[in-house]
């Protein structure tokens, strides 16, 4: 990732320890949280958790995003640090004035804080490496021990890492792994990531250690019955060799196939052709109960058009869950809308999801055509363009967008950033070691 790291060289190594330090550390807390292996079985899961909030857990956040911005503020790059600035200024002001109009303003205002927060020092945490190299060795290094990790926790806490009869939310899931991840399909998503860490690993730093990360994340994805994620993965990688490939499907593909994708999915729950068509191809037309959460999201969306519910103001609040609605559809009682695009339009309206599209969708398209420009390392647009790839086609069937806890969105965060950097940054090369009697100019 020279082009966006190895802008300055370091000459005191306990500033590169600092930096590999804090990459671990940061990485670990958006993958790991401060609460891994959650007990699925409380039954206060199943309640409302609007307005709840874990003090402890703002405190570290926002120990770490001040770290970041220290560390930013000093760094070369720190113009290019969360960009585009005026469409995301744009988005998270959005994001504020419909959080005003919320059941709970306080609430939905510090999520979006929050969220900020998460956006500006996922894009700080990618200038922390050095270099490829360095990058490489540290999301091998990190991604081991977390894989490690999950693991551990299915050989030696199984009723924790593996999913339950007693849970109370989806006992049906019982025996599909879930590690230290809240749930099978985010730890699925996790290992997908994984498998594409694993193969940029693989081409800069270890063979061995790629294809550890790429074996044990496979088998592991496997044992979690994330049949979307087991898919996804190889689609996404011919996905990202037609986009190196052939430049003029690339809009196409990730605007019309996301489209289309999201027409066939979410238009089955409100179009009977389309759910009809969808059951003839063999395909489970509810898309695992997906539709029901899904007719209750347009039937929203509907009431509030231009402004939305608030940033994360609708789903499992106590107006939604209280109301009345579960004797129509038990879909009152959802985590969110399995579907980020969706759940864009419900928490923002119309203009919110406008604007996440152009940052997270049509955005990217152009970083990525000048990072194939910029002679920087091919390698790393490569990971970046499979990740961003995954986010967004995996968050037509999952709220995987401003989930500030877990790997899913930072690691989407990761993909958008790298490509923005690897299409403005510019690689420095290291100065040779400087002989007896030469000056040394950095």
């Amino acid at each position: 990732m020279a082009s966006a790291t190895a802008h300055q060289v370091d000459t005191h190594s306990g500033g590169h320890v600092g930096r590999a330090l804090m990459f671990l550390v940061v990485l670990g807390y958006y993958w790991i949280t401060l609460a891994p292996f959650p007990d699925l079985g409380l039954a206060s899961l199943a309640d409302p958790y609007s307005g709840s909030s874990n003090l402890l857990n703002q405190v570290v956040a926002i120990a770490l995003f001040g770290a970041l911005l220290v560390f930013a503020l000093r760094h070369p790059l720190r113009h290019l640090v969360a960009q585009p600035r005026l469409l995301l200024a744009a988005l998270f002001g959005w994001f504020t004035i419909t959080s005003l109009m919320a059941d709970d303003p306080g609430t939905a205002l510090k999520r979006v804080a929050m969220a900020a927060m998460v956006c500006v020092g996922a894009s700080i945490f990618l200038l922390l490496p050095r270099d490829e190299k360095h990058f490489a060795k540290l999301i091998g290094i990190g991604l081991l021990l977390l894989l490690g990790l999950a693991y551990w926790g299915v050989l030696f806490w199984p009723s924790r890492s593996i999913h339950q009869l007693t849970d109370v939310v989806e006992p049906l899931l019982a025996g599909l792994w879930r590690g230290e991840f809240g749930h099978k399909n985010v730890a699925a998503e996790a290992m997908a990531f994984t498998i594409f860490g694993g193969l940029f690993v693989w081409a800069r730093w270890s063979k061995l250690v790629g294809a550890m990360l790429i074996g044990f994340a496979l088998f592991f994805l496997f044992k979690t019955g994330g049949k979307t994620s087991l898919m996804m993965v190889p689609a996404m990688l011919v996905l990202a060799f037609a986009f190196e490939r052939w430049r003029g499907l690339r809009l196409p593909i990730a605007v019309g196939g996301l489209g289309l994708f999201n027409l066939v999915a979410v238009g089955s729950a409100v179009w009977p052709p389309i759910q009809k068509l969808v059951a003839g191809l063999g395909i489970d037309a509810t898309f695992t109960d997906r539709v029901d959460i899904w007719q209750l999201a347009f039937s929203a969306i509907g009431r509030r058009p231009l402004t939305g519910y608030g940033f994360q103001s609708y789903w499992q609040t106590e107006t939604l869950v209280y109301g009345g609605g579960n004797v129509e559809t038990w879909a009152v009682f959802a985590a969110n809308g399995h579907n980020a695009y969706l759940d864009a339009a419900v928490n923002a309206g119309i203009p919110g999801l406008v604007l996440v599209v152009l940052w997270l969708v049509i955005r990217p398209i152009g970083d990525l055509a000048r990072a194939e420009g910029s002679g920087n390392d091919p390698a790393l647009t490569r990971l970046f363009l499979r990740i961003w790839l995954y986010g967004i086609f995996a968050a037509s069937l999952e709220s995987s967008f401003f989930v500030n806890a877990g790997p899913v969105w930072f690691t989407i965060l990761i993909g958008v950033f790298g490509l923005q950097y690897q299409g403005r940054g510019q690689l420095v090369t290291r100065p040779r070691p400087a002989l007896v009697g030469e000056a040394v100019h950095v």
